[in-house]
């Protein structure tokens, strides 16, 4: 597919096709923010460090930090947000190949419920077992008739 063929043309259409590529895709995003992430961090050091050390002149010695908090806050949130995005991320990820899995498990329980209907509609009939004579010492049996206790059971348990 090319975009000069087709205007509808969009590149990731193929990606979002293919969850392998979903996730290489999803990767790469990730691996950009967290780059990101990281300049935030160290940026958010910085201001933090620069807006506690700004004084005016009759300031208290908790008045800059006092100020910096919204500054600090407002970064903060942008730091966790981010880490949410990278979470959801990798979560999607797997939901995009979980999704493909079971499209494929889909088909084939249909498959099998399909034929067990059928085995519940037409059963097949039991054949009993041939009754065979038992030989030797243990052709007596003892079914409900046997011994009732185990003081009754005598050597023929053992």
């Amino acid at each position: 597919m090319n975009s000069n063929n087709d205007p509808n043309y969009s590149p990731l259409r193929d990606v979002a096709q293919n969850p392998e590529a979903t996730a290489r895709y999803l990767a790469d995003v990730q691996r950009v923010l967290l780059d990101i992430g990281k300049n935030l961090e160290t940026l958010a050091i910085e201001t933090r460090v620069h807006l506690r050390e700004t004084h005016v002149e009759g300031d208290r010695w908790y008045h800059a930090r006092l100020r910096a908090m919204p500054v600090e806050k407002a970064l903060g949130q942008v730091l966790k947000n981010l880490n949410n995005l990278t979470e959801g991320l990798e979560k999607s990820a797997y939901k995009r190949r979980a999704h493909d899995e079971a499209v494929v498990n889909t088909t084939k329980g249909r498959k099998e419920r399909v034929l067990e209907r059928q085995r519940k509609k037409n059963p097949q009939p039991l054949q009993a077992a041939p009754n065979q004579p038992q030989q030797g010492a243990q052709s007596k049996n003892l079914g409900y008739g046997g011994p009732t206790s185990i003081y009754d059971m005598g050597r023929e348990s053992a």
